[in-house]
This record gives structure tokens, C-alpha cells and sequence, in this order.
């Protein structure tokens, strides 16, 4: 089983995804759907796929679930609740009960305060993802760091995913902190971590040689066991497109390590059966 672990679909007419605005964002300022994705899934054999949240809303995570209701390919949603509303753990026991409900993505790179995570009246979130058995993806930038290693000590039980390896600032050729505070990371936890989102974090015109050393450095530091492909689609397309950062990563996976990166490990974080 092949599985793309990061993909989003959306509809900005619904009114929540306040981040679209920004410029250079023009593009994808459009309605993605599954029918948009279909394409891609079957030139690469892709069998399922985790639909991630991209609005800060309640209402978002009920529209994912709805449209994976009706997509026999998303294998699992990850939603999203409002940390800062200790009345949000109604909605997180309600989502539990949904077969494809995993878990939920804060989105901490967009807050100010890179200690958020560490905030007292945050922390029922995540003793409520421990006690319903839910997934936490978590979205940062190399800044949070050292804040997730300390949240992700505190938690040692929590079933946790980094998002797009903690977004390395490729453009600028910054490697050496971001790569021993992963490799740390990796050490010293038992996360997991998804290879996405390096193409969006290279200038434009990327090449696989350009992307292989964050790539592999992931890879060697977590081990296949711990790392899932994921595609980042549609935000992929400011930056690349589906087959080329397919085709990138895999140029940097070994073939022994092919079938865990691309399914395995994906289908054991996530529970698809």
C-alpha cells in the first residue's frame, strides 16, 4: 500500500483560510478537490492519502470528515481544535468517534510566540490527545526547535509527527542547526517525521541535489521506520509539482527503504489498515 501522508483539499468560499491572502498565493486561491487529485494518485499508484487541516476552525475539520466520507482514498483527517477554548475537548471526544478522525495540527508557524506550545492553558490539549489514543502533527519552523524537543520530552506517550522536517530554510543554504537539532530531536524522542515540504522551502528552480541533503539527513537520522512521504499538494504547486517532488524524493530513498517511506511507516503512525 502506497500513501501519500500530507495532502489538503479546500473550498475558500467557506470563508477560513485567512492565510490565502498573503501574496504570491494567488494560485492557490481556487477550490481543490479530490478529482483534482485523482490524477497524480493513479500515475503514481498512490493507494491512500491523510487530508491536513489548512484553516484554524472547527467547522474546517467537519468539512474535511464530510469529504472524506465520500473519498475512498483519504484513509484519515487530521483537524484541527482551539487549544486556547478548554471547551474545544467536547469536539475532540466527538471527532475521536469518527473511524477516520486521527488527530489534530495546531498551527503553531503562524503564531507570534514560539512558546506557545509551553502555555498553561494549553497544556489539557495535549493530555486529551494522550487519554483519547489521537495523533498530534506538529508544523513549525526550525525556531521551534528546541520548544517541540521540550514539549515532545514532556509528552514521551503522545503519537507525534513532525510536518514537512520543520521546514529548513533551503533558500538560504541553512543546514548545520536545523540538522543537529532534528538529529537530536530524532535521538532523544520516539516522533516521528514527515518528508514534505522541502520543495516549498528551496528557491525557485530546485533540483533533487539541492533538496537530497535535507532529504537523506532525515532519513538517516529518524530511520525509515520513523519517516512517511508526503506530497504537500496543492501548496506543493507554488514551488514544484506532484511528479517532480515524487520523483525527488524518491531519488533520495534507497530502494530497501522505498516501501516503508512511501506506505509502511504512514500506515503505522496513522493506523490505516
Amino acid at each position: 500500500m502506497k500513501i501519500d501522508s500530507h495532502q489538503h483539499f479546500w473550498s475558500p468560499t467557506r470563508g477560513d483560510y485567512g492565510w490565502m491572502g498573503g501574496a504570491g498565493l494567488e494560485h492557490l486561491r481556487r477550490p481543490f478537490l479530490p478529482s483534482d487529485l485523482q490524477t497524480h494518485l493513479k500515475t503514481f499508484g498512490i493507494d491512500r492519502t491523510v487530508l491536513v487541516q489548512a484553516a484554524p476552525t472547527v467547522n474546517e475539520t467537519e468539512y474535511m470528515l464530510g469529504v472524506a466520507d465520500a473519498t475512498d482514498f483519504i484513509a484519515k483527517v487530521v483537524g484541527w481544535i482551539d487549544f486556547e477554548n478548554r471547551d474545544d475537548v467536547k469536539h475532540l471526544q466527538r471527532l475521536a468517534n469518527h473511524p477516520k478522525f486521527s488527530g489534530v495540527r495546531p498551527m503553531i508557524q503562524d503564531l507570534p510566540d514560539p512558546e506557545w506550545m509551553h502555555r498553561k492553558d494549553v497544556a489539557w490539549a495535549f493530555d486529551a490527545i494522550i487519554d483519547l489514543d489521537l495523533t498530534f502533527d506538529a508544523l513549525g519552523f526550525p525556531i521551534h526547535i528546541e520548544p517541540f524537543q521540550r514539549l515532545f520530552d514532556r509528552y514521551p506517550s503522545m503519537r507525534i509527527v513532525i510536518d514537512h522536517c520543520m521546514k529548513p530554510r533551503i533558500r538560504d543554504a541553512a543546514f548545520a542547526d536545523w540538522a543537529t537539532g532534528l538529529h537530536k530531536l530524532a535521538e532523544t524522542t520516539p516522533v516521528f517525521c514527515k518528508l514534505s515540504g522541502l520543495a516549498t522551502e528551496a528557491k525557485l528552480g530546485w533540483t533533487t541535489e539541492i533538496l537530497a541533503p535535507y532529504a537523506r539527513h532525515i532519513i538517516k537520522s529518524f530511520g525509515p521506520s520513523r519517516v512517511m512521504w508526503g506530497s504537500d499538494w496543492p501548496v506543493l504547486e507554488l514551488n514544484g509539482s506532484y511528479p517532480s517532488w515524487h520523483d525527488a524524493a524518491q531519488a533520495c530513498v534507497e530502494n530497501t527503504e522505498s516501501d516503508q517511506i512511501f506506505g509502511a511507516t504512514a500506515a503505522q503512525f496513522y493506523r490505516i489498515k
